[in-house]
């Protein structure tokens, strides 16, 4: 169902910047010493909304610290959250939109209580069209490479106001043809983030990899 919210907020603004930026970088990295460096270059590569997993040590901790290192150079949210309390923690540390790998109403309601986007995780129809009668922001479709890029147009056939962002199985070059199969955004983590360039150090590396992302996103909205 369409939202019904009288009038905007900044929830609705985030959203609208997350679907501008067309890609939301998902950071699971574990070691916490690379963290601001691996978001920088991310940064320095063009894609400026940053997901940072609770799976990331101290991952409550590390919203803070980048929050405070980066400012409004990203636009910060957190992932893999799977309870309200987590919720409410992350989003105290400062992060601005909510991601998880399930659809629970609860965590809806905790974002929205926040004034911030939810972006819960769903895979049949109808978990789609229940997550979004809750009236979800964005629906994040996962593990979406076991769905595919068809799938997306046969649900968007049936709902086409929907919202939809996969995550799972996006690369660097097939950004732009989940965009053209009807995703407003995609969540881009392992192909992004390149463990052996982080490890090493080589940043460089992950910044390039940043502007091959953006490149793909960018052709698909070529008018």
């Amino acid at each position: 169902m369409p939202d019904t919210d009288p009038k905007r907020t900044e929830r609705h603004a985030i959203t609208d910047r997350l679907i501008e930026a067309g890609a939301i970088a998902v950071v699971r990295i574990q070691d916490a010493r690379r963290l601001v460096p691996t978001i920088e270059a991310v940064v320095r590569g063009g894609i400026s909304a940053i997901e940072i997993t609770m799976t990331v040590p101290n991952a409550i901790e590390q919203i803070t610290l980048v929050k405070k290192a980066l400012g409004d150079s990203v636009l910060l949210g957190v992932g893999t959250v799977l309870d309200t309390s987590t919720a409410r923690r992350a989003l105290d540390a400062g992060a601005r939109y909510l991601v998880s790998p399930i659809f629970k109403h609860e965590l809806i309601s905790v974002a929205h209580e926040y004034d911030v986007p939810a972006i819960p995780g769903c895979f049949s129809p109808t978990e789609i069209a229940e997550a979004r009668e809750a009236r979800a922001d964005i629906l994040k479709i996962f593990p979406a490479d076991v769905v595919g890029m068809q799938f997306f147009g046969a649900i968007l056939a049936a709902m086409p106001t929907l919202k939809l962002m996969p995550t799972g199985g996006v690369t660097l070059t097939n950004a732009g043809e989940w965009l053209r199969s009807g995703a407003c955004a995609v969540g881009v983590g392992t192909s992004l983030l390149d463990r052996t360039a982080i490890a090493d150090g080589r940043f460089d590396r992950i910044t390039e990899n940043a502007r091959t992302l953006r490149g793909s996103i960018d052709s698909a909205r070529i008018r």
